[in-house]
């Protein structure tokens, strides 16, 4: 899949070493790069798996539209589809087979 990030300081975090474990620890860093990888070497969101790890799933409330992987409990890296539009089935939920862009938007307790 191809990643986007909200920010250029998310992306220098999660993509620079260093810095991801100045920010949150060696081991949460392996944890967000190990994450990142998966999500890069998915041909779409349909190859990652919705049981843990790595857990992808859509969140609800407040956070409706975005999705999460499981990072260190209790924290989760937080995307949305990129893809325009974004693809839905017939009965309008999100089309995971063809989702093939997405955007980081966060690296949050959700909780």
């Amino acid at each position: 899949m191809i990643i986007y990030f909200r920010t250029k300081k998310l992306q220098k975090t999660c993509n620079k070493a260093s810095e991801t474990i100045k920010k949150y620890g060696p081991k949460m860093a392996r944890k967000i790069h190990q994450r990142l990888m998966e999500l890069m070497a998915a041909t779409c969101l349909e190859d990652i798996s919705k049981v843990p790890p790595p857990r992808c799933h859509v969140l609800s409330g407040n956070r409706k539209g975005q999705l999460s992987v499981d990072l260190e409990h209790p924290y989760r890296l937080l995307f949305i589809p990129a893809d325009e539009p974004i693809p839905v089935t017939e009965d309008g939920g999100l089309d995971w087979a063809m989702v093939k862009e997405i955007e980081i938007i966060d690296i949050v307790d959700t909780h």
